[in-house]
């Protein structure tokens, strides 16, 4: 297991259809590790980076930012989504896509605000 900052590996980001493929941004990880600290409690990473066959699979936006390990679909142990996505939303106000789902959360490194919830 490669770690690829103090609470996180590659596995963790890797595609979950097995393939291997395992990118992420180390823009995004330092996020991660922000939030982590602050709920002092894991972040798991439900989805990270993604194929482009599995991303057809499970029916993923053809210009998913997961494509390029830019996004994530994660939790915080012990929080529930819009406790953290409220979070999220005051650290950065006027940046990321953020989307709220009834058991995670999405965030990507994309280039304007963006905001949905989907609970």
């Amino acid at each position: 297991m490669c770690m690829i900052s103090d609470h996180f590996s590659s596995y963790e980001f890797a595609c979950r259809c097995g393939c291997g493929f395992s990118a992420v941004s180390t823009e995004l990880v330092v996020l991660l590790e922000d939030m982590r600290d602050y709920f002092s409690a894991p972040v798991i990473i439900n989805s990270g980076c993604r194929c482009p066959q599995h991303n057809s699979r499970i029916g993923g936006a053809k210009t998913s930012l997961h494509l390029d390990g830019l996004a994530v679909d994660c939790m915080v142990n012990g929080y529930s989504s819009e406790i953290v996505y409220k979070w999220l939303e005051s650290e950065y106000p006027n940046s990321l896509g953020l989307g709220l789902y009834r058991t995670f959360v999405h965030i990507d490194l994309r280039n304007d605000k963006t905001r949905w919830n989907r609970c």
